[in-house]
């Protein structure tokens, strides 16, 4: 199920590495956003634009200034290769 929120809010997007149940740090870290009107960002942990909340844990917080649906997607590489994406689904606000 998608996360919602209201235009003008932040979303906390997090992504969590685990080899065999144990929380390891991918080699990479990258977050692919595509908002609402289609113009695609990326994000990575090596030019410090993610986050590294621990070992195996990462968090990036995505402005959400534009109202509709939001995708976001996950890919680490390395050690613990994986990838896990959704959706975020923004209201409009009557005083934005």
């Amino acid at each position: 199920m998608a996360k919602r929120f209201q235009v003008g809010e932040m979303a906390h997007v997090q992504a969590t590495c685990k080899v065999t149940g144990v929380l390891t740090d991918p080699t990479t870290v990258t977050l692919q956003i595509i908002d609402p009107l289609g113009a695609q960002s990326s994000y990575t942990y090596s030019a410090a634009e993610v986050t590294k909340d621990g070992t195996g844990i990462y968090s990036f917080d995505l402005a959400l200034p534009v109202e509709g649906t939001w995708l976001w997607r996950w890919v680490t590489t390395g050690s613990c290769t994986g990838a896990d994406e959704g959706e975020i689904l923004v209201r409009s606000s009557a005083f934005v």
